[in-house]
């Protein structure tokens, strides 16, 4: 299903995949945090007050099927979450107010980031170390960012387009170095399409990828390759790579390194925003 329910304080929220985004019901928010017998209206009330959502309200507002309250089928008023977070921003309860700080925190962190890149690095550790995820495995994850930056350089640089290129790239190493595509990956993993697939990596499957991910780096600079083809195939070079050393652990190992095994189930939080 493309659709769950998200939680806050019990309260339930629809919410819905679609172009690689989560989108939420408008009037289950607002319900949320405000407790109001008529959302509806307190969304107008909301609208009238706040003249910039009012004159947006068309981009922020997206009209999409889901399962009414009556149990019925029907389109309802969706938001993203810039659009959810812009609209928590105009509405004036107790309730809005962990949104708002949290809002405000990001912001300054953001500031600081920009004018001191390693503190976004120190927080990233920090978010897995509440996870749960062990040193080494961070450790790990921050040398796989590292090199799947560097990648990403290449391929813009050689003429590839973020967005459907670099997933076309990525799956082509995922199949020749693991034989899977990175939403078959997902399903064995048992995590949703919006969920950052290495975070449910075990150390030697993010080793494996940052083996292939490196190699590829160099058979691009190698090669000198440009173009979408031609990156392609250096991929799928760099998948073999991949491949052959994920044979030789499996051989050792004698069990596959692909399982159905999550480093962390992520699954579990259904919350709306994961706000402290």
């Amino acid at each position: 299903m493309n659709y769950k329910l998200a939680l806050f304080e019990e309260k339930q929220i629809r919410k819905t995949w679609k172009d690689k985004k989560w989108y939420f019901s408008i009037i289950d928010v607002v319900y949320a945090l405000t407790d109001s017998l008529d959302p509806k209206q307190y969304l107008k009330k909301i609208k009238s007050r706040d003249i910039e959502i009012q004159n947006n309200w068309g981009t922020i507002c997206t009209l999409l099927e889901m399962v009414a309250l009556d149990g019925k089928k029907r389109k309802i008023q969706m938001a993203d979450t810039e659009g959810i977070l812009r609209i928590i921003q105009s509405i004036p309860s107790p309730k809005a107010e962990p949104f708002k700080r949290w809002l405000a925190r990001v912001g300054s962190e953001r500031i600081e980031e920009i004018n001191n890149p390693e503190l976004a690095m120190d927080r990233m550790k920090q978010i897995y170390e509440k996870k749960g995820y062990s040193k080494s495995w961070i450790e790990q994850r921050e040398r796989g960012i590292t090199t799947r930056h560097n990648l990403t350089d290449e391929w813009k640089e050689r003429g590839a387009n973020e967005g459907r290129d670099y997933a076309i790239l990525t799956n082509e190493i995922y199949k020749s170095g693991f034989g899977l595509t990175a939403k078959e990956y997902k399903n064995i993993k048992g995590i949703h399409e919006s969920q950052n697939l290495r975070d449910s990596m075990t150390n030697i499957e993010l080793a494996l990828t940052n083996l292939g991910e490196a190699a590829a780096v160099e058979f691009h600079k190698k090669n000198n390759s440009q173009g979408l083809n031609n990156l392609k195939t250096d991929m799928t070079k760099a998948g073999n790579v991949l491949n052959k050393a994920k044979q030789e652990i499996e051989n050792e190992l004698q069990k596959p390194v692909v399982s159905s095994e999550n480093y962390i189930d992520l699954t579990q939080k259904e919350d709306l925003l994961d706000i402290k």
